[in-house]
């Protein structure tokens, strides 16, 4: 067996959070990522997101973005740097760059300046706010796309201050939607012989992902705000309840987990209760049910619950990050991988999520910046002098 995208070439114009994880995964998969890095800025801006560091130019931001790939030093801004990429692009299924929305066309990352090197190039963009309309130009990070989303209205408790994700979701989410759109593009190709451009923004995709809750308001006026204890809009029980010693979430996101819950927690009556008896009754009285179970719920510890609850009602328990990677089930489940490291001997990293069932997928660490760019050039041109040229015009 092989991994899936064994065989794909893909050079990467890519810095920071949302390209690199998009093409991460990629690269996890087997294909063949060249990160393009400018030698004149210390290339990739990730590898100096501190606080944490395995070594100068190699932070952990940079780590957990860039497995598995390699790195070519290359200023792309000169034209002997885009001599070099017209010569990968020959042997390349796909050109992805994360840049803002006007940079691709003046560096020349655009399927109608490449095409004539490879028709069969995909040309992938990632960018804040796309390529055409009145913010081609603007900057944009994922939290301003939280914002103006409307995701930081929908997010905490109705009587805080807004309140953004965690996590940088948008990036991650964009970042992978890149990867499929560049995959798609790929199979098009193939198939075709003709490549093309393909556009993802994370404006877009943070648009893209309300879903649901955008289709109300499009179709019905329906605002959709923020409720108590992270409550789903139209099912409960579906939010945080109190235990005796901290927090759980519960999910009866079927009308038969209620019956089961009812059961488990021994009142069966509720079940058939008129207040309670179905999705419609329970979300108007969900203050009162919101108050009678936990009372209940108090009753007992969260760890405690959750054995009960255990293959029978979708529960989990509130994590802080520590206990969520300590958890005994990610260890089950093989998430944690050790990666070695040419400093610290190996470090820990967070798995591709992608199962290939009968396939080991790689785990080598990020690139040290230029690590590959010698090897990358001899198999273009098999001339040290040429290669010592372009080191002393700081090309690569």
């Amino acid at each position: 067996m092989s991994l899936p995208l064994e065989g794909i070439r893909i050079i990467a114009v890519e810095q920071y959070g949302a390209g690199p994880f998009g093409t991460q995964h990629l690269a996890d998969l087997g294909a063949e990522v060249i990160k393009v890095e400018n030698p004149s800025d210390g290339g990739d801006v990730g590898r100096s997101v501190g606080p944490y560091f395995f070594a100068p130019g190699d932070s952990h931001f940079h780590q957990s973005f860039n497995r598995n790939k390699k790195s070519i030093t290359l200023d792309i801004k000169k034209p002997k740097g885009q001599e070099v990429l017209h010569e990968l692009v020959k042997s390349a299924d796909a050109v992805f760059n994360n840049l803002r929305g006007d940079q691709p066309e003046k560096l020349g990352l655009i399927y109608e300046k490449l095409k004539v090197y490879n028709p069969k190039i995909v040309c992938a963009h990632l960018s804040a706010y796309g390529r055409n309309g009145s913010r081609v130009t603007w900057p944009g990070y994922d939290y301003l796309m939280q914002a103006e989303a409307g995701y930081l209205s929908l997010t905490g408790e109705p009587d805080g201050p807004p309140v953004r994700f965690g996590l940088s979701i948008i990036d991650m989410m964009t970042g992978t939607m890149s990867a499929l759109a560049l995959i798609s593009g790929v199979l098009s190709a193939r198939e075709t012989g003709i490549g093309r451009d393909i556009d993802v923004s994370l404006f877009d995709v943070a648009m893209h992902n309300l879903s649901y809750v955008g289709t109300w308001y499009l179709n019905e006026g329906v605002i959709t705000s923020r409720l108590p204890r992270s409550s789903h809009p139209s099912l409960t029980p579906s939010q945080l309840y109190k235990t005796k010693d901290s927090w759980i979430f519960i999910m009866c996101n079927k009308e038969k987990f209620w019956g089961v819950l009812t059961e488990v927690i021994g009142r069966p009556e509720w079940a058939t209760d008129s207040r309670f008896v179905d999705f419609k009754a329970r979300l108007a009285h969900r203050d009162e049910l919101t108050k009678l179970l936990d009372e209940v719920l108090s009753g007992a510890t969260t760890m405690e619950w959750m054995q009960r609850f255990a293959g029978k009602v979708p529960a989990a328990p509130v994590y802080d990050v520590a206990q969520a990677l300590d958890n005994e089930f990610v260890r089950e489940q093989g998430i944690i991988v050790d990666v070695p490291h040419p400093v610290r001997g190996s470090i820990k990293t967070l798995a591709c999520p992608i199962r290939c069932p009968g396939e080991v997928l790689p785990t080598h660490p990020a690139p040290r910046l230029g690590a590959d760019t010698r090897e990358i050039l001899k198999a273009i041109r098999d001339d040290d002098e040429w290669i010592a040229t372009l080191e002393s015009e700081r090309v690569i």
